[in-house]
């Protein structure tokens, strides 16, 4: 379990500042800085530091944003990413990240190793490791005490730091000179391949978040991880910069790239610089030492993994995670065999783009989602920057090495559709819902820009149901004729006034919730509470729906009867509830079926199972034809097979057969065209008394349910298996083309609208042209001084002539206008008709 807040202890210093300065300064500031110098030149060198520091400042901003939005619990970034994208992508990451801080502990311990071997015997082979492996058993100990014992001893670790980079600054600034500056400014060009030095200098980044392993032990992880995540980042960025000037100005570029030691070359204390060494590479390595089992203990405690789940027992009253303890110690034993820094230092390097990478991801599908709950208390951010980082991870994976990048990836990937496959309920909230909902916002929104068009029609269902047992065949027939491309409501209505109705509704909720749950359904679940049925089915179809998605077809069992009531009276409430639907432009649908028929349907293959279409060749016909096709797009129907029979026609000639092949073309579903000549009741139930699923049109007449002969329904619901009975109240058009279904209108009014206007301003243009010449015609009449009377009255009279001109130009624009102005109206009332 995460440790309580009444035992966290550390503050902003001691357990966030201090252990990812100390990791950032670290190892590749002593022993490989002056290598990456030497080999890229200080102008590269410069470009990868500040390249490296960009991910960690933009991921430092994700950092700052997210943590200040969530109470931080034990597990860091794991913890931040698994509450944001999931459990899933946390699963995924949680193991990365063990693994990346289980490994730098090893890197650290090498670098350690290297350090003392350079020492007391750089010849001996393997001394290295040796050290490593003391180092490692050492820290196993401070680690095994807990994170107060380790924080003690990082203090003095932080003095002998300080005290070592006094020691190199001191002594490479009386060596320091502008033309070994200017000599290393380009490097070796034989040894200077830009992303190998940059995966071998990242590491040295990694440790801003060395706070965020250790927030399960903070007072205020919301306050101390920003705060004093940005003042490690932001004072080593500086510190690297400086070491990269002054270090490349104090020893040629062949010395600095072939001895690991330099900096003690120029140190004026040279011992410091190996007390830093040790110093920098112990305090990483703690540091990993700490964070690590942290992450395994908050990744079991979560129960992802179900063979993690020993590793989430801790110990003492801070809950330190001795088990994980152990097994880093064991992967960090294994790693250190390898001997070799380089190469794990582009592994390390890797796991932490892959983490830093999702952190940034994390933050901005937080933010992208616009929930009212992303309220962080760090200000000074944006999503961008978190995209920026994301993508700047991404990038720097590949460009360091593609194919481990997409390995990389492909692994992350794997995890996550074995934990979609296995994992079970979600254990926390997540962001994803908050995504999903502003999406579908965005969406909805979309939509209702575009006009309808009678391709865009899909099955949006209301289905009626108050009685439990009869319900889960209709949610069943729901979900078959949805095709996957609708939406369907299971409502319950509820009648009577006062409060205890608030606790019915509840009630009846969740008991309409428990049928859909059993069902397998995706139907939401809806209770009405209404004084009758009547008025809360015309309520209830007005108002269902958001947008441009509303109700269009009612779904209900036939003669769904409730306890007590008289069949007729039944019977009476029944038809007229569902002439007030279709009155109010729904489609109807009355479903008729068993346990028996959805039996027998499942013991038979694809190819066995027939949906019957009777067919008379109108808006009824075309509905029953379209559900027939949703319906074989479900799973249980796939390779069913439409047979249609025609009604509609007088006679089975050859004529007739090719006109409705030729109509059934062009609606682009496959079916077994038949003109049914005998026109009766028992010819229909014989034909269809085998079929899987019928489809039948019926009509209202008055508030009786008849068939295509005039009949009462229940003889052919009652003979035949599973029966549909349709009735459409809209005509959809399953062979619209994208101009048509109203746009053809619009366009064309389009065409006039721009063709008005062009004339209007063309009419416009003249009139000013003629006001204007006439405007200069009396200038010129009224500046003349000469007494030349039938010179005036040319004048005068050309003038009148261009005024004339004038205003009948101006009268033809002002009717071109208002052509235009209504062409304008014409198009928007037009516009509306299509909604």
């Amino acid at each position: 379990m995460p440790t309580s807040a009444d035992n966290r202890k550390l503050g902003t210093f001691a357990g966030v500042f201090t252990p990812s300065i100390l990791t950032i300064l670290g190892l590749i500031l002593f022993l490989r800085m002056g290598y990456v110098l030497g080999s890229g030149g200080l102008g590269r060198a410069l470009l990868i530091i500040c390249l490296a520091n960009l991910i960690s400042i933009l991921t430092s901003f994700s950092l700052a944003a997210i943590a200040s939005n969530l109470k931080v619990k034990s597990g860091g970034d794991y913890y931040l990413i698994s509450r944001t994208l999931g459990m899933e992508f946390g699963g995924a990451i949680g193991i990365v990240l063990f693994l990346a801080q289980s490994i730098s502990i090893a890197f650290y311990c090498i670098g350690f190793g290297e350090a003392v071997a350079s020492i007391v015997f750089p010849d001996i082979p393997f001394f290295p490791q040796l050290c490593a492996a003391l180092a490692l058993a050492m820290l196993f100990i401070l680690a095994w005490l807990g994170a107060d014992w380790a924080t003690k001893f990082q203090f003095l670790i932080m003095t002998t730091l300080v005290l070592a980079l006094i020691s190199f600054f001191t002594g490479a600034l009386q060596q320091w000179s502008p033309a070994t500056l200017a000599a290393n400014w380009h490097g070796n060009p034989q040894n200077n391949n830009f992303w190998i030095l940059f995966a071998i200098f990242f590491p040295a980044v990694t440790g801003f978040t060395q706070g965020v392993s250790m927030s399960g032990d903070l007072r205020d992880p919301g306050k101390s991880l920003p705060l004093g995540t940005f003042l490690a980042v932001g004072l080593s960025f500086l510190v690297y910069l400086a070491v990269a000037v002054i270090f490349s100005g104090s020893l040629p570029g062949d010395t600095l790239a072939r001895d690991y030691h330099a900096m003690k070359r120029v140190a004026s204390w040279g011992f410091l610089i190996d007390a830093g060494v040790i110093a920098a590479t112990l305090s990483s390595a703690l540091a990993s030492f700490l964070g690590a089992p942290r992450i395994l203990q908050s990744l079991a405690s979560d129960h992802i993994f179900p063979f993690l789940k020993p590793f989430a027992k801790g110990s003492g009253p801070n809950n330190n995670p001795r088990r994980g303890i152990l097994l880093s110690l064991t992967i960090a034993g294994l790693t250190i065999g390898l001997g070799q820094l380089d190469l794990i230092a582009g592994i390390v390097t890797m796991f932490f783009l892959i983490s830093y990478g999702l952190l940034n991801y994390a933050t901005y599908f937080e933010a992208q989602s616009q929930s009212p709950s992303f309220r962080p208390r760090f200000r000074w951010y944006h999503q961008k920057i978190s995209l920026a980082g994301f993508l700047a991870c991404l990038g720097v994976m590949m460009a360091i090495d593609l194919k481990i990048g997409i390995l990389a990836i492909a692994i992350l990937f794997a995890i996550y559709q074995y934990l979609q496959k296995t994992s079970g309920p979600a254990r926390w909230a997540d962001g994803q819902r908050s995504y999903q909902l502003q999406q579908a916002r965005n969406n909805i929104l979309a939509a209702a820009e575009e006009k309808k068009h009678p391709r865009d029609w899909r099955p949006y269902l209301l289905a009626l149901s108050d009685n439990s047992e009869r319900r889960c065949q209709l949610l069943n027939f729901a979900t078959w004729i949805e095709g996957g491309s609708g939406l369907t409501a299971a409502v319950h209505f509820i009648h009577g006034d006062g409060v205890k109705m608030h606790h019915l509704r509840h009630q009846a909720e969740q008991e309409l919730r428990g049928d859909i749950n059993h069902c397998n359904s995706d139907a939401f679940p809806l209770v009405i509470n209404s004084s009758d049925s009547n008025s809360g089915l015309q309520l209830l179809i007005q108002s269902w729906g958001i947008g441009p998605m509303h109700a269009n077809t009612i779904l209900l069992n036939w003669l769904e009867q409730r306890p007590g009531q008289a069949q007729e009276r039944h019977e009476l409430l029944y038809g007229k509830n569902l002439r007030q639907a279709y009155l109010q432009g729904c489609n109807l649908i009355i479903w008729s079926g068993d346990e028996e028929s959805t039996t027998a349907l499942a013991e038979k293959e694809g190819e066995e199972k027939q949906i019957d279409v009777w067919w008379k060749g109108d808006k009824t016909s075309r509905l029953m034809l379209l559900l027939a096709y949703l319906l074989t797009r479900h799973e249980e129907w796939t390779g069913a097979t439409i047979r249609l029979f025609a009604l509609n026609y007088d006679s089975a000639s050859t004529e007739n057969e090719e006109h409705l092949i030729m109509e059934l073309e062009e609606t682009r579903i496959k079916t077994v065209a038949e003109i049914f000549m005998e026109k009766d009741r028992e010819a229909i139930i014989s034909r269809s008394s085998d079929t899987s699923l019928t489809f039948i049109p019926f009509r209202l007449h008055g508030n009786l349910l008849v068939d295509l002969f005039g009949e009462p329904v229940e003889e052919i619901l009652s003979r035949l298996k599973m029966t549909a009975l349709v009735l459409a109240a809209e005509d959809i058009d399953l062979d619209a083309e994208p101009e048509e279904g109203g746009m053809e209108k619009v366009v064309a009014a389009l065409d006039h609208l721009e063709h008005a206007q062009k004339r209007a301003h063309l009419a416009r243009k003249e009139a000013d042209k003629a006001v204007e010449e006439a405007h200069e015609t009396l200038a010129a009449i009224e500046g003349s001084g000469q007494n030349f009377p039938d010179d005036l009255l040319l004048r005068i009279e050309a003038a009148r002539e261009a005024r004339k001109s004038a205003d009948q130009a101006l009268h033809r624009a002002s009717k071109e206008e208002a052509k235009s102005a209504v062409a304008s109206q014409a198009v928007e009332e037009l516009e509306g008709k299509t909604e």
